[in-house]
């Protein structure tokens, strides 16, 4: 008996499409580690002070090796990280360039994500072995940097969007203008928790979060910022954080996170305001598949693999809702907890900012 294979026909125009992405990745899984070193040597901001500089200038600026200097500079030029002059064999950066690597309060500061991301992939080795078994990786089990790279990837927008999506709620401004009484669910290190206290001076905030080495950094923050007298940091899960009677609680891209999302739903209910609201932000997401294989899905979906879900399996329940849930998964979520009112207040191009009302 004769069996025969059927092969499809390679169609070469996909084929070649695909390895160019593929060598595109390749260089982008190095570039992420390099960005990484231009951040912590301050190479960029070497650039940004001090260029156009040569190699051996750049070198001396930041007391590195001038060898190592001038490959990193010539793959950062390469993906167009840094600009060349080939006459006078200088390196700068554009005012855009400068923008995105090496002013840390800008809304669009990526050294942050390239820290978060080169950390978050040192779980390799357990994430391979969740894929077999089915179990999670705690957010806590991740290197430092995973937590120090989400403070600065995400902060800056924070400070950029945090008071527009407040005033964006229904009454909520006000009532923090008047005094109010908040709590940041999922803070980390803080960064929009004492951003609210900034902005809402008579208002009283808490910060919650299960990890504790984050809530250490977090109250530091504070003292820095000269919040520490109205901001709060405590230890606590999601669905069992104290207090109650909250004007507002809020959830920085950490929904999805939850082991049990429709029991913090419920949670939140209990402990927020009648006349309070909920505010959720996560990152931007359609509700169907097929309209999130966009550059951005691509990133949200990575690093859920790597990071969102897997926590999220590491808890009771496990529900995995994912950093793509879109908005009527997570409405259906948030109802599910006992919300009767949801809304998308606000959103950006790479967030939603939703409503949730008793």
């Amino acid at each position: 008996m004769t069996t025969e294979t059927k092969t499809d026909p390679i169609d070469e125009q996909k084929l070649n499409k695909l390895v160019e992405t593929s060598l595109v990745d390749l260089s982008a899984t190095v570039h992420a580690a390099l960005a990484v070193i231009g951040d912590e040597l301050g190479l960029y901001a070497a650039l940004d002070e001090a260029g156009p500089l040569t190699s051996a200038k750049l070198a001396e600026e930041t007391n590195t090796a001038e060898r190592y200097v001038r490959e990193w500079l010539r793959s950062q030029a390469a993906g167009e990280y840094v600009t060349y002059d080939p006459e006078t064999d200088r390196y700068h950066l554009s005012p855009e360039q400068a923008y995105v690597l090496a002013d840390e309060e800008s809304p669009v500061f990526m050294p942050g994500a390239f820290q978060l991301v080169a950390s978050a992939s040192m779980i390799g080795p357990d994430l391979r072995e969740a894929f077999r078994t089915g179990e999670g990786i705690g957010w806590h089990e991740h290197d430092d940097d995973v937590f120090h790279g989400t403070e600065r990837f995400f902060g800056p927008s924070y400070g950029a969007f945090l008071i527009d999506w407040i005033e964006a709620l229904e009454d909520v401004d006000e009532k923090l203008k008047a005094g109010g009484r908040i709590v940041d669910v999922g803070c980390g290190h803080g960064a929009p928790t004492i951003r609210i206290a900034e902005a809402y001076p008579d208002s009283t905030v808490v910060g919650i979060d299960y990890h504790e080495t984050s809530i250490a950094v977090a109250r530091e923050r504070a003292e820095a910022a000269g919040v520490a007298d109205r901001v709060d940091f405590e230890v606590a899960t999601a669905s069992e954080y104290d207090g109650a009677d909250y004007d507002l609680v809020t959830m920085f891209n950490c929904f999805h996170d939850m082991g049990d999302p429709v029991g913090v739903a419920a949670h939140v209910r209990e402990t927020v305001a009648d006349d309070g609201a909920w505010m959720i932000v996560e990152p931007y997401a359609e509700d169907r598949v097929e309209d999130n294989l966009t550059p951005f899905g691509r990133l949200a979906y990575s690093i859920s693999t790597v990071a969102c879900t897997p926590n999220s399996l590491s808890q009771d329940v496990g529900y995995g809702l994912g950093a793509q849930a879109g908005e009527e998964q997570t409405r259906k979520v948030v109802t599910g907890g006992g919300f009767t009112r949801f809304r998308r207040a606000a959103e950006t191009s790479t967030s939603l900012v939703f409503e949730a009302k008793p």
